[in-house]
């Protein structure tokens, strides 16, 4: 085994009712890596992730996490999901989203109230912290999803569209924080503006219209 994987995925095929979303993706994720991965709508982009993430088992083939050169059943990982996939009906404060970070899901149980503090500050949070999810605008949600992606201090950060919704000043600081999560960090990103993105990238990757991975280094 490659010492410095982190995620591989050996030749994985989705389909959904007949219909194949991604074909025979063959790739390795290296620890550190800074991973860009754009495509048109549909394409699979956002589905690709849901398998990462384990969060979808894929038709064949199999996605594997390593630590230290060895198979792990599981890595602390961040994840900043789109938009559309929160229930803002949900009856949950900004500070309990930012929170529920710690504990549970792919981070597994873990307590810091200086990473909460600092990744409320660094996204803005502060005097939202009280208020319900249901009555934020679309930039104060995206928001709170990273905050609560960042707070555990993962080994793996994976952001679904994370420019989405946010206004131009808050733009700037996610590109802020992304240059410092890179520097200790493995990132995923999936993103439609990859102006900023692609250069931060060690490896941008172009999930096309036949669902087929290209990798460009």
């Amino acid at each position: 085994m490659e010492e410095n994987a982190i995620i591989r995925l050996q030749d994985v095929s989705v389909s959904f009712d007949r219909r194949v979303v991604l074909r025979d993706i063959d790739f390795t994720i290296d620890n550190g890596d800074f991973v860009a991965i754009t495509g048109p709508n549909g394409g699979g982009k956002t589905t690709l992730l849901r398998v990462i993430l384990k969060l979808l088992k894929p038709s064949s083939g199999k996605v594997v996490y390593f630590n230290g050169g060895k198979p792990a059943k599981r890595l602390r990982i961040g994840y900043l999901p789109q938009k559309n996939m929160i229930d803002v009906r949900f009856p949950i404060t900004v500070g309990e989203t930012v929170r529920s970070g710690m504990l549970h899901g792919f981070l597994g149980r873990h307590h810091n109230d200086r990473n909460f503090k600092d990744s409320v500050e660094i996204t803005g949070l502060t005097d939202l912290l009280d208020r319900p999810i249901g009555d934020l605008s679309g930039g104060q949600l995206q928001r709170t999803l990273l905050a609560r992606a960042i707070v555990s201090n993962p080994d793996v950060i994976v952001l679904d569209e994370p420019l989405s919704y946010v206004d131009k000043q808050f733009e700037h600081q996610i590109y802020r924080i992304l240059e410092d999560l890179r520097q200790t960090k493995t990132v995923i990103i999936v993103s439609h503006d990859m102006t900023v993105i692609s250069g931060m990238a060690n490896r941008n990757l172009t999930v096309d219209e036949k669902s087929v991975l290209n990798s460009c280094f």
